[in-house]
């Protein structure tokens, strides 16, 4: 019943949001195609304090108008094994020049080695835990290049194997477009939060660092995340270095 109930949600936040898109967005016909290409020597996760812990490429798209965006993420180790696959569909119910807001949801894949015994022989196998998630996006925006907000994120676990209740909340900043020499920017995107799994509960701190060429498709990155007080089990301190290229097309929808 409860699964039921998660589907249900989802089917309904979609529904909504397409209904409101189609009123909204009919006589705003420009649509966009974007996304980023990441190679890191260490996966970190949407939670910053879960890692593939290996090499990983990640890609991640976003299309759609100016309310309803769908937002796959594709994510590999470097060897090709899949990692997580995420479909978002986010809906942008208040973008004013002061405040915005999104609401979002997704289904999910994360996939992990798990050993099977086969006929007496151990083999290592890939098995996707299924995930049903919710997130909301409030900001303020405090100037043309500072905003901060609060992100946060429920997920539930489909499976038995997988985490049934999961609670993300972060307060968080962001600053960019900080002018370092010439045509070299900096965005740095500081976070603290608090994360409960299972009724296991943790306080961490994160923040992303990029280092971006003007109207060049790549950039640099750095993420460091630590722990300050934690009942879930993981790394107490996790960093990577990610080389990133990103493109982004806006086009006209044909009526």
């Amino acid at each position: 019943m409860k699964k039921k109930r998660y589907v249900q949600f989802l089917l309904l936040l979609f529904i909504t949001t397409q209904a409101f898109t189609q009123t909204a967005d009919s006589s705003k016909p420009v649509m966009h195609i974007g996304g980023t290409i990441t190679a890191t020597q260490n996966g970190i996760s949407l939670i910053p304090s879960f890692s593939l812990g290996r090499p990983a490429v990640m890609f991640d798209l976003n299309m759609g108008g100016k309310k309803l965006t769908f937002e796959p993420f594709f994510r590999f180790g470097m060897d090709g094994k899949p990692w997580a696959f995420v479909f978002w569909w986010r809906y942008k119910f208040i973008n004013h020049s002061k405040f915005r807001m999104s609401i979002g949801a997704h289904p999910s894949y994360v996939f992990r080695t798990i050993p099977m015994n086969t006929n007496g022989t151990t083999v290592n196998i890939n098995r996707a835990d299924r995930y049903a998630a919710m997130d909301l996006t409030p900001s303020i925006v405090v100037s043309k290049n500072i905003t901060v907000g609060v992100y946060y994120l429920y997920s539930h676990g489909l499976d038995k194997t997988s985490v049934q209740n999961t609670h993300f909340i972060t307060l968080n900043a962001n600053f960019s477009h900080i002018k370092i020499a010439g045509k070299l920017y900096a965005k740095f995107v500081p976070q603290v939060y608090y994360l409960n799994m299972a009724g296991r509960d943790g306080f961490y701190a994160t923040h992303s660092l990029t280092l971006e060429y003007e109207k060049f498709p790549v950039s640099l990155q750095t993420i460091m995340n630590k722990a300050f007080r934690t009942e879930i089990a993981g790394n107490s301190f996790l960093r990577n270095l990610s080389v990133i290229y990103s493109f982004h097309k806006n086009y006209v929808r044909q009526q």
